[in-house]
């Protein structure tokens, strides 16, 4: 039982990651559910059964995570999942089907319509089993996953399917900014650009997104004028190109970067120190 368990342990964490956007909550919840398993007699399918309670442990986190969200000081944004390099961490996140900023969009649906969304769209569970999580009846549960995936497709941002092509992008866009070159920055921005970073009231961060091309690339050249000597790094952001700031070597910022059509269409910043302990740690790990 524990083998078959920490075979489906990554795509636990995804599953509940996906729900909640806090990695270290979904890890805490899977794990959670393997207490509970140990301690529950007759189960055939194992797998089924922690799919089913990972999900339902991490649908009451993202109820109650509701409120403290609406208090957060700021533009709430999720936990970075961050690599460098090609490791196990790399299977810990939902990053072929929900970049950052697409979970950004999942955080505007209700924590039972983002579960169906997640656990239907993009883990491919019948609904049949949905409605074991979320308590309702499987047509029931069918009707909230067409609203979950209306609702997505209308506000979900586009993106380069090309890997090669957004890591290019990201790459000129990293060495502008590095450079704090305003024109080439302006040539790699989408005019409607924006710009959101979150700092959770701790450190400095724009309590508002920020919005243009123009905007946008005047903000970074003040980051980068506040902080002369930093050094970005490049890395692999929720499954996307994306870049890493250090200063004193210790990590500052995550850059999620979403990229359509050859321009930068939007930007996440996370600067809170509590979402960043992760990468920090993998990063020492790395170095």
């Amino acid at each position: 039982m524990e083998a078959e368990f920490q075979r489906e342990r990554p795509r636990l964490i995804g599953i509940a990651y996906g729900i909640i956007g806090d990695l270290g909550e979904a890890e805490d919840v899977v794990q959670e559910a393997w207490l509970r398993l140990s301690r529950t007699e007759g189960v055939l399918d194992v797998t089924a059964w922690l799919v089913v309670a990972t999900s339902r442990l991490a649908l009451d986190v993202m109820r109650s995570a509701r409120k403290r969200r609406e208090d957060y000081v700021g533009p709430w944004l999720p936990e970075p999942v961050v690599s460098t390099g090609e490791g196990p961490e790399d299977r810990v996140t939902l990053a072929d089907s929900v970049s950052m900023a697409m979970l950004v969009v999942l955080e505007t649906l209700s924590p039972a319509e983002r579960t169906a969304y997640v656990l239907h769209e993009v883990f491919g569970l019948p609904f049949t089993e949905i409605a074991e999580v979320v308590g309702r009846t499987p047509a029931s549960v069918r009707q909230l996953a067409s609203r979950a995936r209306k609702h997505v497709r209308e506000r979900s941002p586009r993106f380069d399917t090309d890997p090669v092509r957004q890591r290019e992008v990201v790459g000129a866009f990293l060495a502008a900014c590095e450079g704090g070159d305003l024109d080439a920055m302006l040539r790699l921005l989408d005019p409607d650009v924006v710009l959101t970073s979150d700092g959770g009231g701790i450190v400095r961060a724009a309590r508002r997104p920020v919005v243009g091309a123009d905007r946008v690339a005047r903000f970074l050249a003040g980051v980068r004028a506040k902080w002369p000597d930093r050094e970005l790094r490049p890395a692999m952001v929720n499954g996307f190109s994306g870049f890493l700031m250090m200063h004193g070597g210790e990590l500052v910022a995550v850059y999620s970067i979403t990229v359509a059509d050859g321009l930068v269409t939007a930007i996440n910043v996370v600067l809170h120190p509590t979402k960043l302990a992760r990468a920090s740690t993998l990063i020492t790990k790395e170095s």
